[in-house]
């Protein structure tokens, strides 16, 4: 689901980045907070970062120009709140585009709001409706998978408006497929395969930090 550089405009990758560093700034701020006010935060936030950037490592291609992973949204955002969660996957995807070229380096505005913004505040507000109004398994599992679809549909549009807005003789300048392929592609993808494995990872991960009392206070 990285969006590599080259696939959108310049245009569209600044207008990103212009919504994305101000989401940086105040959400590094309450990152901060958080771990002023907890000290087992640090270790924590590390290791899900760490578990994050591992998972998304694992790239399943798919029709339509991009590709599938798990993302571990639904558990950041739940265990230690959305905004650092923005901020933990923000950072592992600029690390990825950097070290292994996966996602593009001028696309990380992009990238940041599409899966580290959207996803976790989808996964984050899904589990605040559904908690203590349906079981913990169907909570969590719905947070995971739901923060999933949102982040392919924000994914989806970015990629399909390209032919849209970016034409030269006829011809999409940057990426050629408009959302009659990205949506079924992308989203249904990510309904069908990726935001099932997204839930159940959710799922399994609260679930064992809860068992094993480490779970930090969002």
């Amino acid at each position: 689901m990285h969006i590599p550089d080259g696939f959108i405009s310049p245009s569209t990758s600044i207008v990103a980045l212009v919504l994305a560093i101000p989401a940086w700034q105040y959400g590094i701020k309450k990152t901060k907070e958080l771990l002023d006010s907890n000290e087992d935060a640090v270790t924590f936030l590390s290791s899900m970062a760490a578990f994050s950037f591992l998972i998304m490592m694992i790239n399943i291609p798919i029709p339509g120009g991009t590709s599938g992973h798990a993302v571990g949204m639904g558990v950041l955002a739940i265990l230690l709140g959305p905004w650092t969660a923005f901020i933990a996957i923000s950072a592992v995807l600029f690390f990825q585009a950097v070290l292994f070229g996966d996602g593009g380096i001028l696309a990380i505005g992009a990238n940041s709001l599409a899966m580290g913004f959207v996803g976790s505040f989808g996964s984050y507000y899904f589990y605040r409706l559904l908690h203590n109004r349906a079981s913990e398994g169907i909570t969590l599992f719905v947070s995971g998978y739901g923060g999933m679809v949102l982040s392919s549909i924000a994914v989806a549009l970015i990629l399909g408006i390209q032919p849209v807005l970016f034409m030269e003789d006829g011809k999409a300048i940057y990426f050629p497929f408009g959302l009659n392929v990205t949506i079924p592609a992308i989203t249904g993808s990510h309904m069908l395969i990726f935001g099932v494995i997204e839930g159940l990872v959710t799922v399994a991960v609260v679930r064992f930090f809860k068992k094993i009392k480490r779970v930090v206070s969002a």
